[in-house]
């Protein structure tokens, strides 16, 4: 809770418009809803509000855990893994953007400032899908994010040509499938920290990812840390956390959050 919402409660349980057991369970650690505990506490701690993965729930939960989140303030409450499927059913239910290629909702938006930069690269156009959902969630956040898309070592002249772009960003995301060779060259390039994200796409070889993983994590490049399988959404909060650290100058040019 923010201090001017802590203080307008207080002010209430003084003026009498709310009873202390009702501030009390406001002020609580967790709401719990009977199918999950909601951490309201979470953007305090962490500085971004609890992130709801939409796979495994239904509509219904997914709905009745942004609404708790509604009710205590929260705003650009991410989703991820949301099927089109459940989405339909949410529509109207409450506010929220929807991306169907990241399969990424953010409920409740507000526009704020972009800041920083963080470029997301992928190495074919078939790994967009979790591109996006790194970029999305970046942007959701509050960092600027910059797309380098279908820029793999195929064809190593496309990423050349965004050296420029490469070299300004504070943190980079270079997502691929295959061999899952692009991050290995992107870390050759740049002296900020590369997140690896591999994808299952590939032949049968490629074993659903695990050959990419394992090229990532036996990288030659320093500088490289690497996340889960198809996890674009925890490459893009990492590289929101290390865009935000402080002491590393980037310009802000004022540009806003858009909308998916």
């Amino acid at each position: 809770m923010q201090n001017q919402q802590l203080l307008s409660l207080l002010s209430d349980v003084r003026s009498g418009v709310t009873t202390p057991e009702t501030a009390a369970q406001l002020l609580g650690s967790y709401e719990d809803l009977g199918y999950a505990k909601v951490d309201h506490q979470r953007k305090r701690r962490q500085g971004a509000a609890e992130v709801i993965f939409g796979q495994g729930k239904t509509a219904g939960q997914i709905e009745g855990i942004v609404c708790a989140m509604i009710r205590r303030g929260a705003d650009n409450i991410i989703i991820t893994r949301l099927s089109q499927e459940k989405e339909a059913l949410l529509r109207g239910r409450f506010p929220y953007s929807y991306s169907a290629q990241a399969q990424l909702a953010v409920a409740n938006p507000r526009e704020r400032a972009l800041t920083g930069s963080i470029a997301v690269v992928s190495a074919g156009t078939s790994d967009a899908a979790v591109c996006e959902e790194a970029a999305l969630t970046a942007e959701a956040l509050g960092s600027r994010v910059h797309r380098v898309y279908d820029a793999g070592v195929a064809g190593l002249h496309r990423l050349l040509g965004e050296l420029e772009t490469l070299e300004k960003a504070r943190c980079i995301v270079a997502v691929a499938g295959m061999e899952g060779a692009l991050p290995s060259v992107v870390g050759g390039l740049v002296s900020c920290p590369v997140i690896a994200v591999p994808t299952s796409v590939g032949y049968g070889a490629n074993l659903g990812g695990v050959a990419a993983l394992l090229a990532m994590l036996n990288s030659c490049a320093s500088g490289v840390s690497v996340v889960n399988i198809d996890n674009g959404f925890g490459a893009g909060f990492l590289a929101h956390r290390i865009n935000q650290m402080p002491g590393i100058e980037a310009p802000n040019n004022g540009q806003t959050q858009e909308n998916i």
